[in-house]
């Protein structure tokens, strides 16, 4: 797999990244054996991925260090934290330092690649600069972390407010950001600051429930029609994308979003999350696949262009 480099970072990635977390969680969400994850991860190296996204809480930080360690100097490593308590309160900043010594221990390493806020929505930005990134600074200078990131919420923050002001402040190196054919607001809104900046680009949403499960998909257009985001007369409500699976250069929906973000200018890496190897294949096949026709991005855009509503969970 090609390596393509993640901003001002420097780091060369896949383009491809595994996210750890989401409703799979490398398939530990639904089973407790680690070994049906530990697969997964192994078959992700065996593919040429090289950027693994874990979380403190998705609770798989221990199968990507132990699976990647014999490898981990050719490895990206990107980890996050929460910053408020379990009532909403914001954690004393040394509570940071230890969820960061903690994530290490579980993945037996010296540093993290990325060590990122974990959603941060826009009310809490300005204390998470203010209050934390000094203190992870601190880290930086102790080479425990590489790269300081932070995550947005996409469902409590589909327009991006939070990234478009955070990309411009320079603390962060690497972002988070939702993108997907259903919202591409990001393409407007956080992408070519992105670029002017420098800053690494992880796509998450690439791929959920709307753009999985036909049903979920039918009440999303149903509420975007109800809410004017969408021209009613401009799909067909029992097969609204029709045109895009009849079309003999897609495979599938799942196959055409993984395309659609793969090659949109701004874009370091799409994060795929998956508890099946096979699955893993079939959405890197897709991930390295050349962009969608010049007809259908503009068909889509032309459809879904004004939604910026829903995140496509």
């Amino acid at each position: 797999m090609d390596r393509v480099r993640l901003g001002r970072t420097n780091l060369m990635v896949s383009p491809v990244g595994l996210g750890c977390g989401g409703y799979s969680r490398l398939g530990m969400r639904e089973s407790k054996d680690a070994s049906i994850a530990e697969g997964v991860v192994k078959h992700a190296l065996d593919l040429g991925i090289n950027y693994f996204d874990t979380a403190r809480v998705y609770g798989t930080e221990e199968v990507v260090g132990k699976i990647v360690q014999s490898e981990r100097a050719d490895v990206v490593i990107s980890t996050k934290t929460m910053f408020r308590d379990k009532d909403g309160g914001y954690m004393p900043a040394e509570k940071l330092v230890e969820s960061l010594e903690k994530s290490l221990v579980r993945m037996n390493t010296d540093y993290v690649d990325v060590f990122s806020f974990h959603g941060v929505t826009p009310e809490h930005l300005d204390y998470c600069i203010e209050e934390y990134v000094p203190v992870l600074q601190q880290q930086i200078e102790l080479g425990k972390i590489r790269h300081l990131g932070v995550t947005e919420s996409f469902a409590q923050d589909p327009t991006h407010e939070m990234l478009r002001k955070a990309v411009p402040g320079g603390c962060f190196d690497v972002v988070m950001v939702g993108f997907n054919f259903l919202n591409a607001g990001a393409r407007d809104q956080v992408l070519p600051d992105c670029i002017a900046h420098d800053v690494g680009t992880q796509v998450m949403h690439a791929v959920r429930r709307a753009l999985s499960n036909p049903d979920v998909l039918i009440q999303n257009i149903e509420q975007l029609i109800a809410s004017g985001e969408i021209n009613k007369g401009a799909v067909n409500a029992d097969d609204p994308l029709e045109f895009l699976t009849s079309h003999p250069g897609v495979q599938s929906i799942v196959e055409a979003a993984y395309r659609y973000c793969r090659h949109e200018p701004g874009v370091s890496l799409v994060l795929t999350g998956t508890g099946s190897v096979d699955h893993l294949t079939s959405n890197v096949a897709a991930l390295t696949a050349p962009p969608l026709p010049d007809d259908l991005m503009a068909e889509l855009d032309s459809i879904f262009g004004k939604v910026r509503s829903v995140s496509g969970d």
